[in-house]
């Protein structure tokens, strides 16, 4: 696959029109996850994918994806955040967003394609907490420069977890972000 054009937007992942098989982006667990778990989270109710198709088709009939993002409610133990924030939460497991997976297709990498899809994961959360609230949204740092890519873009330390970083942004800061936009 070479870089091609991608759609102007995202859209749930649908087997019958997109091409799972051709998605590289260069880590087998993601590769993995879109080829083979995605559809099956989604049919379990489990997640959501969301992908950005290549805008035109493959000799297949089917779309190439550019990039994709998978959502999924979560919950996390008040415990696992800083003191100060956890003091002020109820002491149940505190309602959070999970950004489960954010890949870009190797082709496309050089590109703003991966701020762009963490930009469209989070304002699709920030849609979401207007009609189900969420504390924070959290992600679980494949590697070192998945940690970086998540830190440029406010995500605070939370933890590692079984080896990984997990961080987090409030949900607060992330509708100080998409209100101020609406506002321009």
């Amino acid at each position: 696959m070479t870089s091609t054009p991608c759609s102007e937007r995202f859209i749930e992942l649908d087997k019958s029109k997109h091409d799972r098989v051709s998605f590289d982006c260069g880590e087998l667990e993601l590769n993995h996850f879109i080829k083979t778990q995605a559809l099956k989270h989604i049919k379990a109710g489990v997640s959501r994918t969301m992908i950005l198709p290549a805008a035109s088709l493959l000799p297949n009939s089917k779309y190439s994806i550019c990039s994709f993002y998978t959502i999924a409610p979560s919950s996390i133990s008040r415990n696992t955040l800083p003191e100060a924030i956890a003091k002020k939460l109820p002491h149940y497991p505190v309602p959070v967003f999970l950004l489960a997976q954010l890949a870009v297709h190797k082709n496309e990498q050089h590109s703003e394609l991966g701020k762009i899809t963490l930009i469209k994961a989070l304002e699709y959360l920030y849609e979401i907490n207007s009609h189900m609230r969420a504390f924070a949204i959290i992600v679980d740092c494949l590697n070192s420069n998945a940690e970086k890519f998540y830190l440029k873009f406010g995500f605070e330390k939370l933890y590692s977890n079984n080896g990984r970083i997990r961080l987090f942004i409030p949900m607060k800061k992330v509708i100080k972000l998409f209100s101020a936009e609406a506002e321009h």
